[in-house]
């Protein structure tokens, strides 16, 4: 009787299922990786192959997500609305839009009307989304506790995610836009998570890589703000790369604190920050070979790829153990796992 109970209590119904959409991460990271080989590969000697193998890759890890979760609304529905229910996972269904934005941004050299599509179709969702989300939290519901760097997703990575998908088609003036949308939502948004951060305790183990989001907003501003500009590389440019690397010193500080815990995917959320940290440098490099910012743009590389290529390989080595997948709650009461 009692093993009957707890398999119940482990049934679809309850709400699990073992692919969050903060899966999607790693979309983020492998194609913002590839994204810089681009670039590196049009300014040094470095085969151009790299690059389109890691879009590739992208592309594919993105194409098996969103299979599983469109198969998750249309038959495990219980597992997705508890998903957007949930005040913390939630904000990680933005990345499904998001990322197919940035499916486009990859396609685009081979097939722009797909590319074109994919790109407005990702843009109208995530502003969908983010109306839901963010819109919501203006009703006074939101706690506290809830308040992690994965709140910048819906309305900050989003929308720079738009201005830089919308520069790379050449549509810079509608990138100005979410540009403006994406920065204002991160100054916004950034005193109340910090403040969070700073004086309401540690962020539980499982919780604390998503801290690495807190490298991107300036980073990804930084390259989405040069998306849309035609490349020039000023002042204000300079400030946001600037920011971005205090933020990077400040996450070297708390590596020891953040890796209290094994490697899982949720260390994906490094990804996207470390991979604009690659992709802003060398467009600084492109507008100007003997700035300070484009002579740390090899280093700076070197380190980007080191950070996803352990990422990847930290990944597959969970995929072949068996432990890829979110585990199974323990059901109230139960032995320990």
């Amino acid at each position: 009787m009692e093993a009957d109970m707890a398999e119940r209590a482990l049934t679809p119904l309850d709400g699990y299922f073992p692919i969050p959409a903060a899966y999607f991460g790693m979309v983020l990271g492998i194609i913002g990786m590839g994204s810089a080989w681009r670039f590196a590969a049009a300014h040094w000697a470095l085969p151009a192959v790299a690059g389109e193998c890691l879009m590739a890759l992208g592309v594919a890890v993105w194409l098996v997500l969103t299979c599983v979760f469109i198969y998750k609304w249309l038959f495990r529905r219980a597992a997705a609305l508890a998903e957007v229910r949930d005040p913390i996972q939630c904000c990680f269904i933005s990345l499904f839009p998001a990322t197919t934005m940035l499916v486009g941004v990859a396609v685009a050299p081979y097939a722009r009307p797909p590319a074109f599509w994919l790109i407005v179709l990702g843009t109208v969702g995530q502003l969908a989304f983010a109306a839901y989300r963010s819109a919501g939290l203006w009703r006074g519901r939101h706690t506290p506790e809830a308040t992690t760097p994965g709140v910048y997703l819906p309305t900050v990575a989003s929308n720079l995610i738009s201005a830089i998908a919308l520069g790379s088609l050449g549509y810079g003036h509608w990138g100005f836009l979410f540009l403006g949308a994406g920065i204002f939502s991160w100054l916004s948004l950034e005193p109340v998570i910090l403040a969070r951060l700073r004086t309401l305790g540690e962020l539980p183990k499982p919780v604390r890589p998503t801290i690495g989001i807190q490298l991107a907003p300036p980073l990804v501003a930084c390259t989405a703000y040069l998306s849309v500009n035609g490349g020039v590389a000023d002042i204000f440019a300079q400030v946001l790369f600037g920011y971005g690397l205090l933020q990077l010193i400040f996450l070297a500080r708390l590596l020891v604190w953040t890796f209290e815990q094994p490697f899982s995917p949720s260390f994906w959320s490094f990804s996207f920050g470390i991979s604009a940290l690659s992709a802003s440098a060398l467009r600084f490099l492109a507008h100007d070979p003997n700035s300070p910012i484009a002579l740390l743009s090899w280093p700076i590389f070197i380190f980007s790829n080191l950070v996803i290529g352990l990422l990847i390989i930290g990944t597959l080595i969970r995929i072949l153990q068996g432990r890829f997948l979110l585990p199974r709650p323990r059901p109230a009461g139960g032995p320990a796992a």
